[in-house]
């Protein structure tokens, strides 16, 4: 979604699972071996999320300029266009031990008329970015009891602001707070990434 659009979030679409599924199966037909893991993440990936309805798929990838070589010509054929975004937010507290090359990132969108919309991200397997988006998923697959409060969060905020870009920027923090709860979640249970 551009930044400059106002942020709509809807109420949780069972359809979502299947329909995430689908376009992640489809993408990994169409990257490759280059494409290590191709997720579904994101809050339309989470059951009773209330959410913006735009999928958010993540492809983990062993090196991120060959795969942004290799991807462009696959995406550009299923409607996807490359956007300059070549880093993820670092959460609050990380960013002085924090190396550029372990948040970096390459990014494509898809808004087509007679397709679901899409934020695709593609991040090397194994970094903190990448885990991030799986931990956030995992966690609040695993604890139904937070998905009404950080849902209802999302609703606040999407009225209160009027761009997608000003939406990202409050919401960082939030993220960063949950991460935390992830993360102490992690080293209890053993979760790690891709089971």
């Amino acid at each position: 979604m551009p930044p400059h659009e106002k942020p709509v979030v809807v109420p949780h679409d069972p359809a979502w699972a299947r329909g995430g599924a689908e376009l992640c199966a489809r993408l990994r037909s169409a990257l490759g071996p280059s494409a290590l893991h191709v997720d579904h993440i994101g809050s339309t990936s989470v059951p009773g999320m209330a959410a913006k309805d735009i999928y958010d798929v993540q492809v983990s990838v062993a090196d991120l300029d060959a795969a942004a070589t290799a991807f462009e010509a696959p995406l550009a054929a299923l409607g996807f266009v490359r956007l300059p975004y070549l880093r993820d937010h670092v959460p609050a507290g990380r960013e002085d031990e924090a190396d550029p090359a372990d948040w970096a990132k390459r990014y494509w969108s898809r808004r087509t008329a007679d397709t679901a919309p899409v934020n695709l991200h593609v991040r090397r397997a194994g970094s903190p970015n990448e885990r991030l988006a799986l931990l956030f998923r995992d966690w609040l697959r695993a604890t139904p009891e937070a998905v009404p409060a950080y849902a209802r969060f999302k609703y606040v905020l999407a009225a209160a602001v009027s761009d997608t870009g000003t939406y990202a920027d409050v919401k960082d923090p939030v993220v960063d707070l949950v991460g935390v709860v992830a993360e102490q979640w992690a080293a209890r249970t053993g979760w790690r990434p891709h089971g």
